[in-house]
């Protein structure tokens, strides 16, 4: 592990820097709104751009058995369901769920000169914008992870990343997707959702409850 680390996260890094945040650039610049902020999302087409930007992206990284598809359900928000099978060793019996949000939060006000939610900026090593943090990350980081474990060759279970687009107005159309995919999500061991803050950048941190969760 020692002598790994150090290549591992030049991997990160150079992965970081130099794909995922011009992904994270193009998905700023697309104003998918949640559909509570926005009833017509499916007719302004915005919703679909985020999904298959976020989709594409995922779908051509170096990922032993990786399967990435859009799930439709009628008049609901799609899901993107990513399927990584076992590696090194790990369990196909044993799964675990990576969860995330590509919807936005609407483009609000107090934006300082020079900076809007649709206009993403870099300054420094911050990037301003409506929704990278909140919560386009996620794919890009759950799928980075587990890209660069396998370059590694450290083993893994079964992994599932499941990325839905109505959080921000309360996941309404979660829960129907969860029932119709539920015989290939299976019963994960252990869900991270990349959706919570961290006080530094130097360390893992883990949220264990929130708002009394």
């Amino acid at each position: 592990m020692t002598d790994t680390a150090p290549h591992l996260q030049q991997h990160v890094d150079r992965v970081w820097d130099d794909e995922i945040v011009p992904a994270l650039f193009e998905y700023i610049a697309i104003p998918n709104v949640s559909k509570a902020f926005d009833p017509q999302w499916d007719e302004h087409g915005h919703m679909r751009r985020a999904v298959d930007l976020i989709r594409d992206w995922c779908a051509v990284r170096t990922i032993a058995g990786l399967t990435v598809e859009v799930h439709e359900l009628p008049g609901l928000t799609p899901v993107i369901l990513m399927e990584i099978p076992a590696f090194g060793g790990g369990s196909d019996d044993d799964t675990v769920l990576l969860y995330g949000h590509l919807d936005k939060q609407p483009e609000m006000t107090g934006w300082r000169d020079g900076l809007g939610p649709w206009s993403p900026v870099l300054e420094g090593h911050k990037l301003y914008g409506r929704g990278g943090a909140d919560d386009g990350y996620a794919a890009f980081a759950s799928v980075l992870a587990i890209e660069a474990a396998q370059a590694a060759g450290f083993a893994h279970h079964r992994c599932v990343v499941l990325i839905e687009a109505s959080e921000e107005s309360g996941s309404p159309d979660l829960p129907a997707h969860l029932v119709a995919l539920r015989d290939r999500i299976g019963t994960p061991s252990l869900v991270l959702c990349l959706d919570s803050g961290c006080l530094d950048h130097e360390r893992l941190w883990v949220t264990t409850s929130l708002r009394g969760l």
